[in-house]
């Protein structure tokens, strides 16, 4: 039986003048329906393009993605298009809201696209915003929103089409400590009720709020497993083998003074 997500050595590749930069480097992982999971990394880790690619912003250069059993980078620009509107709700750090638009206008974006009826798209922008807590300021403007609202409302429009997955990245990173963890919250909430999460982050304390982490380091899984077991954090096999290089290095060049 298929996963939702199933990456098979998949690569992602990208040509600086003469160097080669592999963002991603044979990456095989399975993600099964339902799933709450944090893919964590530093910057340059390869976390990004891999939130892009699951996201169906971008195919692999090499190996196969296949999302819901379809293999992703076999489909033309609208069938990516039309399976990101269906398929997939997008929190971002920065919100992308819409400036002159109020919050029933923002959430009903993806209907529009759409083409949902507008009686439809109102009732059901309204039961979002409701459900995310601000069914009592649907006609404000987003700039008379706190930022941890803010990100309620991009939370509320990634939900209006009621996806199977919701990508989050960094949807805490503009955020205090205290908003960020409400919107962990809701994040795991729809989790419960559901949605697989997977939750893009550099954050170790972020991504242990999800059961599973998968890390990356250099454009390769260096850890998948339980968030909360040791080895999560510990220094991964890639870095151990970087230091063991770097210290016969270090012994090479002594023997040779």
């Amino acid at each position: 039986m298929s996963a939702l997500i199933e990456f098979n050595e998949v690569c992602k590749y990208y040509h600086m003048g003469d160097t080669v930069v592999k963002a991603l480097d044979h990456v095989t992982m399975r993600i099964e329906a339902g799933e709450f999971v944090a893919i964590v990394g530093q910057s340059g880790s390869g976390k990004s393009t891999c939130m892009n690619i699951i996201g169906c912003l971008d195919v692999p250069t090499a190996g196969t993605y296949k999302l819901n059993g379809r293999d992703v980078g076999k489909m033309r620009r609208n069938e990516l298009a039309a399976i990101r509107n269906e398929m997939l709700g997008f929190v971002f750090q920065q919100y992308n809201l819409l400036p002159k638009l109020n919050l029933m206008g923002n959430v009903e974006v993806p209907l529009i696209y759409a083409r949902v009826p507008r009686s439809q798209r109102r009732a059901r922008a309204k039961a979002v915003l409701e459900q995310v807590g601000l069914g009592d300021k649907l006609k404000s403007k987003p700039n008379q929103l706190s930022g941890g609202q803010q990100q309620r409302v991009s939370i509320a429009r990634a939900l209006v089409r009621n996806p199977p997955l919701i990508l989050a990245d960094e949807p805490t990173g503009a955020l205090d400590t205290h908003t960020g963890r409400e919107v962990l919250g809701m994040l795991q909430e729809l989790n419960q009720q559901g949605h697989t999460v997977i939750l893009i982050t550099h954050d170790n304390s972020i991504a242990m709020q999800a059961p599973r982490i998968i890390r990356l380091e250099d454009g390769r899984i260096v850890y998948d497993g339980d968030a909360h077991s040791p080895e999560a954090f510990v220094a991964s096999p890639l870095f151990e083998a970087q230091m063991e290089e770097f210290q016969k290095m270090r012994a090479r060049e002594g023997g040779a003074g």
